[in-house]
This record gives structure tokens, sequence and C-alpha cells, in this order.
């Protein structure tokens, strides 16, 4: 289930936020340091991150670079104070989702919630089907990987087969064959899937 992972060293905020989200009817997990979060399962798991930008130890910052290392997505909701707003905006730079200034609003804070938690879901699809097309090119053979790179790149069979040096016969049966394993509906279906690959 997306959960909402808060982390702040205040057992407070800890408390009262996680009640709020609860009562909203969020999953929430809390955290007193970003040193908690890593050693625990959540960076794998579906969720965003609301974390505190200054803590002692691995500030929120520190935790952000961290996770981008890590190749985690996560989408990350900062709170701050008011002296803390240079910093969010250091942190927005450097990809974060958002940040909310305490106090903040609950229903503004909610909003932004089910916003990051959307976008946390539909990255982890395209990460899927991204993983599928990839898959599914690891089954082309190395002379049917060169027929489709030239038919995506929209040249006729005949340029193919002259390129290659092969009959127009064989440069159909490979290209029958590619739409087959990547399991693609037309040419422009095949480009957008090539296209899903090369874009990580």
């Amino acid at each position: 289930m997306p959960t909402v992972f808060l982390i702040d060293d205040d057992p407070a905020i800890r408390d009262a936020v996680g009640l709020l989200l609860r009562a909203n009817g969020l999953a929430v997990e809390t955290f007193a340091s970003a040193v908690d979060f890593l050693e625990s399962d959540a960076v794998q798991r579906p969720g965003c991150l609301l974390l505190d930008v200054r803590m002692p130890g691995m500030s929120g910052l520190d935790l952000q670079k961290r996770l981008q290392e890590m190749d985690c997505r996560m989408p990350i909701i900062f709170i701050t104070g008011h002296g803390d707003v240079p910093m969010a905006i250091r942190a927005m730079k450097a990809g974060a989702f958002d940040f909310v200034e305490k106090p903040f609003q609950a229903q503004a804070l909610l909003d932004r919630l089910h916003e990051a938690l959307a976008l946390d879901a539909q990255e982890r699809r395209r990460q899927a089907r991204r993983n599928d097309v990839a898959a599914r090119l690891a089954l082309l053979s190395p002379r049917e990987q060169e027929v489709m790179e030239r038919v995506a790149a929209g040249q006729y069979n005949k340029v193919i087969a002259a390129d290659l040096g092969i009959s127009i016969s064989t440069v159909e049966i490979h290209r029958k064959r590619v739409m087959e394993k990547l399991q693609a509906t037309s040419l422009s279906d095949l480009i957008q899937m090539l296209a899903l690959v090369g874009g990580e």
C-alpha cells in the first residue's frame, strides 16, 4: 500500500502529523531520523517522503542526496521552518516535489501528499513498463537489432536491405520478428517503446 514516510526528530510533530494523515485515510510510517529510514525497507516501497529539512546527524538535504545516489525516485515533500526557506529552495532545485512551511495548513498538506503519491505510482508504472520493454529488447538477435534501429529511423525496407547486404524479403522477416518479440502493434508503438527505454 502506498505510504507516507514521515521523518522528523520531533516526536510531537511525528505524533500530530501522523494522527492527521491517518485520520484522512493515509497509511503512515514515522521515523525519528534519516538513518532509521535508510536502515528500513521503506526505501524500496511505494509512497512519498514527508521530511524535515533540519535534523541532527543526517539532515533532510543529506538524505535527499543519498537517495539520489541510490537511484530512489520517491517524491519528497520537505517540512520547513521560516528560516529554512533558502534550504528548501535548494532542495527543490535538487528535485524535491515541494516544501511546506510550518505551521502548515492541513488541507494544503494533504492535497500535496495525494499528488506526490499519485506521481510515485505513475513513475513506478512507467519503470515497470521500461523494464518490460528492456527485457523484450534483450530477446532480439544482433541482426534484428540492426533492422529495428533502421526501421525506427524511418528507413524503407529496400534501403535497409542495401545497407545490410541482405534481401528485402529477409528484412521483412526480421522486421516481423522484431514487432512480434516486442509486441509492438505499429511503427509508432515501436518508436514509443524505444523512446521509453532510451529516456532512462
